[in-house]
């Protein structure tokens, strides 16, 4: 177990450097900075002077180093446009995005699974076919497109919802809708197949010959082999509602990380955008550790196999 959880956190120490360095060299690439920062009044002796003192002029490689060791401290530099470190102006964003990303998923957890489970045991029954029609219907509707028809219903039409904002449980209802429902669409079919693909095991038939009710079947003993497959896609999916909440928070002016990083790569702000994919890639990376050790429990020979 220990070799096993020395070799993940190897592995995810190994893909942060690779994300940073990746992130960095592309921000490097889309232009000058100061051009975007300073005033159209600016004098070539002023861009000069600014480049200088963010260091902008210095080769790759030494901002590069530069912003690793930073960043190891905490210190991922101040942000061009605010003034601020970036690294606070990150985190102070960082709880709507949980908060966001959290409801989604909770809210495709409570949906998905149990339909996924029922689409299986009721397999070809009308259940079934409701079930993949909804499943597929979420997976094909767009989030920005979804987004703007809940607003126009609920809240232009109806006015039963905020539109914009983040406050109590009412402003968080339509982006978690938005952005879950995708989620919901995935785990659903993947929760499906996973069971039916248990629910034809040797030992699920033997459970049910020696007279074991339907329940105790599939909760206990189908739902619990099918549940790797599960775990991963949940893994996966939280992290993708981390990282891919730009869209509904810009459409509901959700206050998140998302938000915050389009604002700073439309100013050319590498300081905010550096440290918003740094946090967010490592959360994902914790959230896919704290996946794989899951899968020990679930399964133990795991451990052993890899």
């Amino acid at each position: 177990m220990r070799t096993f959880l020395l070799r993940r956190l190897w592995q995810s120490l190994v893909v942060l450097l690779g994300v940073s360095f990746v992130v960095f060299l592309i921000l490097h690439l889309t232009g000058d900075p100061a051009l975007v920062l300073l005033s159209p009044e600016a004098t070539p002796e002023d861009v000069r002077r600014f480049r200088e003192a963010m260091g902008f002029n210095d080769p790759f490689i030494v901002q590069y180093w530069r912003f690793l060791a930073g960043a190891l401290r905490g210190d991922f530099g101040q942000s061009v446009r605010h003034g601020e470190p970036a690294f606070g102006l990150v985190v102070e964003r960082m709880p709507a995005t949980f908060e966001l990303a959290g409801a989604a998923l909770l809210l495709a957890l409570v949906l998905s699974i149990p339909a996924g489970i029922v689409s299986a045991v009721r397999r070809n029954t009308a259940l079934d076919y409701v079930s993949t029609v909804i499943a597929l219907l979420g997976q094909s509707m767009p989030t920005f497109w979804l987004g703007i028809m809940l607003i126009l219903l609920l809240s232009v039409q109806l006015q039963l919802l905020p539109s914009s904002g983040r406050g109590g449980l009412e402003h968080l209802i339509l982006p978690a809708v938005t952005l879950g429902l995708f989620t919901t669409a995935r785990i659903t079919r993947l929760t499906r197949s996973g069971m039916l693909e248990v629910l034809n095991q040797d030992y699920i038939r033997t459970a049910r010959a020696k007279g074991v009710s339907d329940p105790p079947v599939v909760w206990k003993h189908a739902l619990k082999n099918a549940a790797i497959p599960i775990v991963t896609i949940v893994g996966i999916e939280l992290g993708t509602l981390l990282g891919g909440s730009v869209i509904t928070e810009t459409i509901f002016a959700w206050p998140g990380v998302g938000r915050l990083s389009v604002q700073a790569i439309y100013n050319r702000d590498y300081p905010v955008v550096q440290a918003s994919v740094f946090l967010l890639a490592t959360t994902f990376v914790v959230v896919n550790l704290l996946v794989d050790l899951i899968y020990t429990y679930l399964d133990p020979r795991i451990r052993l196999t890899r």
